[in-house]
């Protein structure tokens, strides 16, 4: 027995598909426009954390060149005097405020001083007679020495070995005669607790760094300093953050520190045309600290949107789904017959029409069975009308049990009339089922102490391709087929084959 087409089913599950899809797609907006912005937001502090550092590192290298010009300026001026014809004539007394008048003084400058040849001190900014020493055996003495053409040269880091200076770096220029003749040295010391006093003044957040590194690799200062490490002097040369920073001069990146394999964001640049490097090392724990609060925020009121919005969608689905199955039940309400729970007759005649069309096209037969049940007025002033309805009921339940395809209909026609609509049936199909409904009624069990069964008789009418049959046609033929069947004898099955096509 059919009452709702499959199709009627999925078209009023459409609302329900679209509601969930719709929601599904606003979630997603939702997610990937916050994500979009998250991202863009986690690019600009970044950004913005390179910026500062970037300001750092400049002021660094102001301040760092400033005080290499100085050194240099007073080199030079230790140079000119040398060289000044009148210098020899000036008595040994004045030859050290000449030399050493214009040299620079402060905090954290170690002394000028005047190589021979030989690297033995011929003048001492710090004292007067020289001290004592030979600095024959440094790198970057001999490599003035062999170098005529060479320029301001910067030495590694060294221990102060005339003095208490600590640690130093100098900066040494080559003194040559008008023919380019080797004269010696002119070389100032500068102590590297320069840069740490001058790393500490800046303001570069908790757990990170400021480091001072020569090009060829070698360690000058870091602030702050590694709890139990002595950096200064070592070699980076080859460790893999060092050799992108000579790689690309100047600029940014994200990377893992090797000392400490914590993540920094590394800005660098070189100190003028010195051969230095100022790195600042910001912690990205703090780079993206701002950053990961407002994910934490933002992501929390985002899922929390979410959620909102899928309860608000499962309660509109709920009603929805509510407001649907209260239409079905209307729908088979007004399509059902209350008594029998079989199709009414506005069903059938609608299912009727359809089916009939759909034979024309299709050339397929139709059938129809009408049933009646016998003797039904006899049996209703015996048991009254609640025993006329239950037989009724059982009649029909025995009918809906027959009918084995969705496609037929079985409905109450009026009163103790029955029809059923076999889709795609001919005439042999139609009697099959319809003596399989005859003979099940025959033998349902009797009702109360009533020992005379309750029998149906059935009335086939059938539909041929080129039958010629209108609908009416078709109806009349199963009554007539039914009141054969009746004169007869009741309980049997009717047809006439030319009433039929």
């Amino acid at each position: 027995m059919r009452l709702t087409h499959p199709t009627s089913r999925r078209q009023s599950r459409a609302p329900l598909r679209y509601l969930y899809i719709g929601c599904a797609l606003a979630i997603l907006a939702i997610v990937g426009i916050v994500t979009f912005l998250l991202v863009r937001e986690h690019a600009s502090a970044e950004r913005s954390a390179a910026r500062s550092a970037n300001n750092i590192v400049q002021l660094i290298n102001l301040d760092v060149q400033r005080n290499v010009d100085l050194y240099d300026q007073s080199i030079k001026g230790l140079i000119e005097a040398t060289q000044h014809p009148d210098f020899q004539r000036i008595p040994q007394s004045l030859r050290h405020r000449v030399l050493f008048d214009a040299a620079v003084t402060g905090p954290f400058r170690g002394d000028i001083l005047w190589l021979n040849p030989a690297g033995d001190i011929v003048a001492d900014s710090r004292r007067y007679p020289p001290r004592q020493a030979n600095f024959s055996d440094r790198p970057n003495f001999q490599y003035l020495r062999d170098h005529p053409d060479a320029g301001l040269e910067i030495s590694a880091p060294f221990h102060d070995r005339i003095g208490n200076l600590g640690w130093c770096i100098s900066f040494s220029r080559r003194m040559s005669s008008p023919s380019g003749e080797f004269l010696g040295v002119a070389s100032g010391a500068l102590q590297l607790a320069y840069f740490a006093e001058l790393f500490k003044s800046l303001s570069i957040g908790k757990d990170s760094n400021v480091n001072l590194i020569s090009e060829e690799g070698l360690f000058l200062a870091r602030e702050p300093e590694m709890p139990g490490q002595n950096l200064i002097g070592q070699d980076f040369s080859q460790r893999p953050n060092f050799r992108r920073v000579v790689r690309e001069g100047s600029g940014s990146f994200v990377s893992t520190s090797s000392l400490d394999n914590k993540e920094r964001l590394y800005t660098f640049a070189k100190v003028g045309q010195l051969p230095l490097v100022v790195i600042v090392a910001l912690s990205t724990e703090e780079v993206y600290a701002p950053w990961r609060r407002t994910v934490a925020f933002v992501g929390t009121a985002t899922a929390l949107l979410c959620l909102a919005l899928s309860w608000l969608c499962l309660m509109m689905g709920r009603e929805l789904r509510r407001r649907l199955s209260a239409e079905r039940e209307l729908a088979t309400l007004a399509s059902t017959d209350s008594l029998t729970g079989l199709a009414n007759r506005r069903s059938l005649d609608r299912t009727l029409r359809t089916e009939w069309a759909r034979a024309q096209r299709n050339g397929k037969p139709l059938s129809l069975l009408m049933i009646d049940v016998d003797h039904f007025k006899a049996f209703n002033e015996r048991h009254g009308h609640p025993g006329g309805d239950e037989a009724l009921r059982r009649v029909a339940k025995v009918i809906a049990g027959c009918i084995r395809r969705p496609a037929d209909l079985a409905a109450r026609y009026g009163g103790e009339e029955f029809m059923v609509v076999l889709a795609e049936t001919d005439l042999n199909g139609a009697l099959i089922i319809a003596e399989t409904i005859r003979n099940a009624v025959e033998h349902q069990p009797p009702y109360g102490n009533d020992d005379r069964p309750v029998t149906v008789s059935v009335g086939i009418g059938t539909h041929r391709s080129r039958s010629g049959l209108k609908l009416e046609d078709l109806l009349a033929a199963a009554d007539v087929a039914l009141y054969q069947a009746k004169d007869n004898g009741r309980n049997q099955v009717g047809f006439r084959e030319r009433a039929v096509g």
